[in-house]
């Protein structure tokens, strides 16, 4: 569903594109696929090189999405290629999307090579991001690799006189059925350069039938990441390479004023480049890159921003819209026999990505190559494009394996950056940011205020629901529960700092408020908080989700002295996610420490239970950060704790038992699972203080200190 686009657009105007779910560009006709390529309808392809890809991405990238060709290579020497536009930052899809491939075309994991993130050799594709990769990109592939067997089948079932049906398939080999003749992939594929477009309705492995997906197949290449072997952007070295640093401003807002170049300009090798207010430096290494940075002698103008203690309520006041209030709503309201208004708080914080953004650029003529870690390379490339006013086939962007993302590596500031200074100096140059850099300039999970009104009858029914969000978005601002008056707004506002894409984007916020009003709507009557849930519930797969978390859990058990037991559930993006928290709170110091979490977790067909196990532990422990410690801290524009020693992330000493829980639903179609199980975690916790002391911390961060007032 698309999103509102005035709310989207103030939000996160950069990336409003982002947040659509129609985002990959749909099939065009077959018969317009062929009169383009002057081929006829009935030829197909397996081809034994990449050339056809990469002649079919430039004549259109929307044409080359429905040919073979774009998406799957059997080479001469039996070697199969899969193209993908998804980019790898982490989460492991090369695993999962190799083995569908496999899975179709009854070979091995390790016999499928996955070209990723190549805006020159992959189909065209808007993003990893919002857990589409598995639900858009795995059917893609599943039928093109579908189609490539049915091709390689009928093939041999010419060769051999015999019809296709009866043909067996396994190791890369199509096996006669009566006399046992066998023709590799290799050799049915062998100098053939045939186009058809990917069939649609080609029957594709049942699920209950899988024999590679599904299973726990270790992580491709995993023993370079392991051993460090594995190059990412900031390990490139190009031949003649020089590197740079750029010039930033002190705080939001401030701009350049006066500048002195001359210290800088007179170190040996130092090349300083300027052009308006972009400023950078390079040099033959990065100490001396360092150096003449600092030499640059800069003032600047500023102009009066908020700062944190202001952003609460600086949010509310610049709200472009009026808070609505339906008149039925109204009236429930009035009626309620109970009735509960709060408001929810939600500070800005960084996603601290393992790797800081990095970016390498080399300019061959009029001819620019970038790579970057991004989660958009086509997004890249036409930022690229619009930078330097060049054609985007001008333009390649290409995205090695990425040491994580979050949803906040959209934008492509350090290949820019890179292909800046390139073109000025003539040279390959290479800009990684700081980790100081990162936490200043990087855009954040937006800062948030939220209202919720609500209201019981005396049966002890919810029937009033009033929802407004300012400026965090509306990503999982429905209530998932049957409530016969319910009304939710987003509320777009002007926000100090610079704010984008964060994993499950607004839900960690919005869910934290819903969670935690309808777990205190609950101690309001006496219910218990996963009885009072479930009689609200109507949503099957959410209610699976939720009873089996308390399950494992055991919900039902005595509670320990100074314990609370807390619980919350939360659909997201084709995921169904339930998290029960056990604290402990200090009778005397008041410290707050999770003993244990349990995450159940539903998205369809599982392709690959280990590595989705450790996607959902990875959402929870970033989730334990956003819940209990982490927030920028900023005054008038400046980031002032701009280091992980200065910002809280999780340590070991945190770190709760965390057990998961997966359903495997083989009936249902996968889906992405790299943002649905974050959500819950927070109100989990929040509702476990609340069990044991009886205090309601509505802020996100709870508990920065790690303690509370007792």
């Amino acid at each position: 569903m698309k999103k509102s686009m005035n709310s989207q657009m103030d939000l996160y105007p950069e990336q409003y594109e982002l947040h659509q779910q129609d985002l990959i560009r749909g099939p065009i006709s077959r018969r317009k696929f062929f009169k383009r390529m002057g081929l006829g309808i009935a030829s197909f392809v397996v081809v034994s090189d990449v050339v056809s890809a990469e002649i079919l991405n430039q004549l259109d990238p929307s044409l080359a999405e429905d040919a073979i060709a774009s998406w799957i290579h059997i080479d001469e020497s039996g070697k199969i290629t899969v193209f993908t536009g998804k980019v790898e930052v982490g989460q492991n899809i090369r695993t999962s999307l190799a083995q569908v491939v496999a899975e179709e075309l009854f070979v091995e994991v390790e016999d499928i090579h996955l070209i990723m993130g190549d805006t020159d050799l992959t189909p065209y594709d808007r993003g990893t991001y919002g857990s589409l990769t598995t639900p858009q990109m795995a059917p893609i592939l599943r039928k093109a690799a579908a189609s490539v067997r049915e091709l390689l089948k009928e093939t041999a079932a010419k060769e051999w006189s015999v019809g296709k049906s009866g043909l067996q398939m396994e190791k890369g080999i199509v096996i006669h059925p009566s006399n046992g003749k066998r023709l590799s992939y290799s050799q049915l594929s062998q100098g053939k350069k045939l186009f058809q477009q990917v069939d649609s309705e080609v029957a594709v492995v049942p699920v209950s039938s899988w024999k590679v997906a599904g299973t726990s197949v270790p992580k491709i290449e995993g023993k370079s990441f392991i051993t460090g072997r594995h190059k990412y952007v900031s390990d490139m070295a190009l031949p003649g390479m020089v590197y740079g640093k750029i010039l930033r401003a002190p705080a939001n807002g401030a701009k350049l004023k006066n500048l002195d170049t001359s210290r800088a300009e007179s170190m040996e090798g130092v090349t300083v480049v300027r052009n308006g207010d972009f400023v950078g430096v390079t040099a033959p290494d990065s100490p001396t890159a360092n150096m003449a940075l600092a030499m640059l002698e800069a003032t600047w103008d500023r102009t009066p921003q908020p700062s944190r203690k202001d952003l609460f309520g600086h949010l509310k006041k610049t709200a472009r819209n009026q808070p609505e209030s339906k008149s039925e709503l109204t009236d429930a309201l009035s009626q309620a026999s109970f009735k509960l208004n709060q408001t929810f708080t939600i500070d800005y914080i960084a996603h601290v990505p393992l790797e800081p953004r990095a970016g390498v650029a080399e300019w061959k003529g009029d001819k620019l190559t970038v790579w970057t870690g991004t989660q958009r390379p086509f997004g890249v490339q036409e930022e690229l494009q619009r930078a330097f006013d060049i054609p985007k086939e001008n333009v390649r962007v290409i995205m090695p394996d990425t040491g994580s993302g979050y949803g906040g590596k959209h934008t492509g500031e350090a290949g820019i950056e890179a292909a800046k200074l390139a073109k000025a100096t003539g040279k390959p140059v290479k800009v990684t940011w700081t980790r100081e850099e990162e936490f200043k300039w990087a855009y954040l999970r937006p800062a948030g205020v939220i209202d919720v009104r609500s209201g019981m009858d005396s049966s002890g029914k919810v029937t009033a629901w009033e929802f407004h969000n300012y400026n965090s978005g509306n990503a999982g601002i429905q209530a998932p529960y049957t409530i016969a008056a319910k009304h939710d707004q987003f509320l777009a506002a002007d926000t100090p700092l610079r704010q984008g894409s964060y994993r499950a984007l607004a839900s960690t916020a919005n869910i934290f408020a819903i969670e935690s009003q309808f777990n205190d709507l609950a101690a309001e009557i006496g219910s218990d908080p996963l009885g009072f849930r479930l009689k609200h519930l109507q949503d099957e797969r959410l209610t699976n989700a939720l009873t089996a978390c308390a399950d494992k859990f055991g919900w039902d058990k005595s509670r320990k002295k100074d314990h609370g037991f807390g619980i919350a559930c939360g659909a997201v993006k084709g995921g169904f996610v339930a998290t029960c928290a056990e604290v402990s709170v200090h009778p005397e110091t008041g410290e707050v420490k999770v003993i244990r979490l349990v995450t159940s977790f539903e998205c369809g067909a599982i392709i690959n239970p280990r590595h989705l196990e450790s996607q959902v532990v990875g959402c929870v422990l970033q989730g334990l950060g956003g819940a209990l410690f982490e927030a920028i801290d900023f005054k008038e524009g400046e980031v002032l704790n701009a280091s992980i020693s200065g910002y809280r992330v999780p340590r070991f000493a945190d770190i709760p038992a965390i057990e998961v829980v997966l359903l495997d639903r083989k009936d249902l179609p996968p889906a992405g699972a790299g943002e649905a199980p974050i959500v819950a975690v927070a109100p989990a916790i929040r509702n476990a203080i609340f069990e044991v002391t009886g205090k309601k911390l509505n802020h996100l961060p709870m508990i920065p200190s790690g303690s509370i007032t007792v």
